[in-house]
């Protein structure tokens, strides 16, 4: 098997650290490496576009998936398909999409395997009406500690550990997935300003019944009434009569060609990314879209990963990375999401990507993120002085407020906090002692939170 001693870090680049990093190319190959991972331990990888360090293992191994990449079968009638762990969202929209079948959900990034996505339980811009990631997973394959392989059903414990268990319970092989039907691969959005916080947050509730996508971009560096102020997109996917006749889009109603920009230089200075510049960004964006506008088409690249268009996007950040800080609070708790936002914007935080997003019901995953409620996530440059003090005052605010921070963002939640945004951890953690007694997976994330 290809294997190297590199350095390897999450999607925010803050804390690298090294590893040996194996490429199992079958499934022998996986077993081989799981039986032969030393005292470090191992923990498997995708497409690394977690933030934080999940997907690292410092002094140990780390099994890269991506390798593993074959989808089995599909089931075109049904919208089911079985596909290796390796396999891209990107790869799947690719093959399923001129068959009329759409992943069930997607995160703000195609480029994540599926592997990453049940390890993560990923949401998206529809979890107020479909859930996360896992919902749709019917069944999986698991490689264990053990080197043995065991097919993984629905509501059982070993499968409720595994989704959103951060590949701690052992290495996802296949997954066979339900799909969602589409006619076109445009979708049909509505895109409204909201003046201040509470206006977007009131308009959200009122109307995301109504849309199977739903998400507000937020200006965090506004301030005094228009703090919070939003520009709302929600949409569904077009049906085939909403294109018009004789056109292109009409011809060729499943094609798909995302647009590529060019990759931004290996490295950029840090504080390009500076309050005064993301401030006149922010102002730009808010006035530039529509007071109210509804029925536009837009191509499914364009609404769900318009960052996908600028590879290693990353890189704006500079040498010092960027932390993503993403939390969720439950109904009745929207005076917390008031006070983070003032104080965000009070704090001057530079941050040009903020969404905020309403969850619904709870998914089984014992460390699955959304709680019914709300999401607001934020990019924000990891050299911002005062930065890690000023982010551990807003978990205690968060954790208090019986709310959670996302772990497959995180590289820096203090241990002591988990059992409070995670009740079920001690479950976890009594599972992952039971299935892998010898701790072969493991990850810096987890000896960081003691997972």
């Amino acid at each position: 098997m290809p294997a190297d001693t590199v350095a390897v870090s999450g999607w925010g680049r803050t804390a690298p650290t090294n590893a040996l990093v194996i490429r199992p190319r079958t499934y022998e190959e996986a077993v081989t490496a799981v039986r032969g991972c030393g005292v470090r331990g191992g923990i498997p990888r995708g497409l690394g576009r977690a933030y934080g360090d999940a997907a690292q293992n410092a002094g140990g191994t780390v099994l890269d998936m991506t390798g593993l990449d074959r989808i089995h079968a599909i089931d075109a009638d049904s919208g089911i398909v079985l596909c290796d762990a390796g396999v891209s969202l990107h790869r799947l929209i690719e093959v399923l999409l001129p068959l009329g079948w759409f992943v069930p959900v997607t995160p703000g990034t195609r480029h994540v395997t599926v592997g990453g996505a049940i390890g993560a339980d990923i949401h998206g811009r529809n979890h107020h009406v479909a859930g996360s990631f896992s919902r749709h997973v019917l069944s999986l394959e698991l490689l264990t500690a053990d080197g043995e392989i065991h097919t993984v059903g629905r509501d059982t414990p070993l499968f409720d550990a595994t989704t959103g268990g951060m590949g701690l319970t052992g290495v996802i092989l296949t997954a066979t997935i339900q799909l969602q039907p589409v006619e076109t691969s445009l979708v049909t959005v509505d895109t409204e300003r909201a003046r201040d916080l509470d206006d977007a947050m009131a308009r959200l509730a009122a109307a995301d019944d109504h849309y199977r996508y739903s998400v507000a971009w937020i200006d965090l560096l506004a301030r005094g009434a228009a703090t919070g102020r939003a520009v709302l997109t929600r949409g569904d996917h077009a049906p085939l009569e909403a294109l018009r006749k004789g056109t292109r889009a009409r011809r060729e109603p499943l094609a798909f060609r995302p647009a590529r920009l060019p990759a931004p230089p290996a490295f950029l200075p840090d504080g390009l990314l500076s309050h005064r510049g993301v401030s006149w960004f922010n102002e730009f964006w808010y006035r530039k879209a529509p007071r109210a506008r509804t029925g536009e088409l837009q191509k499914l690249a364009t609404f769900f990963h318009p960052l996908d268009g600028v590879p290693h996007w990353n890189r704006i950040y500079g040498r010092g990375g960027l932390v993503q800080y993403q939390f969720a609070v439950g109904h009745g708790q929207e005076e917390t999401l008031r006070r983070v936002v003032r104080r965000v914007s009070e704090h001057r935080c530079p941050s040009f990507l903020a969404v905020l997003k309403r969850f619904g019901d709870a998914d089984p995953g014992w460390l699955s993120f959304p709680v019914p409620g709300w999401t607001l996530a934020l990019d924000i440059p990891a050299a911002l002085p005062g930065l890690g003090a000023f982010l551990d005052a807003l978990d205690q605010d968060v954790a208090t407020a019986g709310g959670r921070v996302c772990l497959a963002k995180d590289a820096r939640l203090r241990p002591e906090l988990l059992a409070a945004m995670y009740p079920r951890v001690d479950e976890f953690r009594a599972l992952r002692a039971e299935v892998d007694p010898r701790g072969v997976f493991v990850s810096d994330l987890a000896r960081r939170l003691s997972l």
